[in-house]
């Protein structure tokens, strides 16, 4: 993407996270260009003694804005990565042909579509098998030193805009890279949000195919607006998942007996309970009025199309014992389960 050159000062506290090997292949790309990185230093904070510590890391803003600066300076969005250079406004180009697309998962297509005519080192590809789908990097050459900063930068660049497209997180199921696990592996969940795993056979972020038909939220007033500063595009900014709802019921009703609480359906959601708890409040959604909602169905359905004993119907739709599932069956119904079922057979 295309941030616009900017040099605020650095005085807010922030966590430096970003690992010092990042800023050494920024610095790589300048010696390949026979170019001297002073300025782009300057205007980020790093001193040359800072790059010299394997050990020190720098702040989300440092390195916005080196990259910002050292994109403009090398004329190159990629930095040096591909073979050619991506002249500056490269990705604000494949931007602008996916902003119009009707769902995600068209958007993406034409994102790894158009990837490909503008560098043809590697191929992304989105792939959809069911509810799973994934985008992969296939590389077809070697990218040398800077592999690692490549492919991080790549998947980083379209999970970013594939959530600002919609307005939503973008949860990962995992993200897969075919590389050793780095020295500074401890920021990869940091940089992607879920199960990070290494000696992959390809590179790629895996993620629920269901996000994929989600319409996009953003028009070109807003894209003109991102393209002013694209470098901060993170799923950490979006507190909004608009699949969630859809998500938690669907564990519920897939694993009853193992989401009892919302320590363990967080768990499975790769999500602290706090967030959990929150995210769904921004639904205008409960834990646990979507529990009874999936419980109240489960139940029903069973008694209705079963002879199981009221004991297995309260087992199968997630209640810890029949005491408690007919307590709650008689708020939900104004009738015990038993009830409910000869009812609905003289009926």
């Amino acid at each position: 993407m295309s941030p616009e050159p900017r040099r605020p000062p650095l005085a807010a506290p922030q966590q430096a996270a970003t690992p010092m090997a990042f800023v050494k292949a920024i610095l790589q790309a300048y010696e390949r260009r026979g170019l001297a990185p002073d300025q782009a230093l300057r205007t980020a904070q790093i001193t040359p003694e800072d790059t010299l510590d394997e050990d020190k890391k720098v702040t989300a803003l440092q390195f916005e804005l080196l990259s910002g600066a050292a994109m403009q300076e090398l004329d190159d969005e990629a930095l040096g990565w591909f073979g050619r250079r991506l002249p500056w406004g490269s990705y604000g180009m494949l931007a602008r042909a996916s902003i119009s697309a009707p769902s995600l998962g068209v958007a993406l297509k034409r994102w790894c579509r158009h990837h490909g005519l503008i560098a043809d080192d590697i191929t992304l590809s989105l792939n959809v098998q069911g509810r799973h789908s994934s985008i992969t990097i296939t590389e077809h050459r070697d990218l040398g030193e800077l592999r690692e900063f490549c492919l991080v930068s790549v998947l980083r660049n379209i999970h970013g805009l594939a959530c600002w497209l919609i307005d939503s997180r973008l949860p990962l199921q995992q993200a897969a890279f075919p590389l050793p696990a780095p020295a500074h592996a401890e920021v990869y969940p940091l940089l992607f949000p879920g199960p990070v795993v290494f000696g992959a056979a390809q590179a790629g972020i895996h993620f629920d195919a269901r996000y994929l038909e989600m319409p996009l939220r953003r028009d070109e007033t807003a894209l003109k607006q991102m393209l002013q500063r694209a470098l901060p595009l993170t799923v950490l900014q979006y507190r909004r998942d608009r699949l969630l709802v859809q998500r938690v019921r669907q564990l519920l009703a897939r694993q009853p007996q193992d989401t009892q609480s919302a320590e363990a359906l967080a768990h499975w959601l790769h999500i602290s309970p706090r967030t959990l708890h929150r995210q769904l409040k921004d639904e205008g959604a409960t834990l646990q009025a979507l529990k009874d909602e999936v419980r109240r169905e489960r139940a029903t359905e069973l008694l209705l199309r079963t002879g199981r004993p009221i004991k297995q119907v309260a087992e199968a739709a997630g209640f810890r014992n029949e005491k408690s599932f007919m307590r709650a069956f008689r708020d939900w119904t104004g009738q015990s389960p038993a009830e409910f079922r000869r009812q609905a057979g003289a009926g």
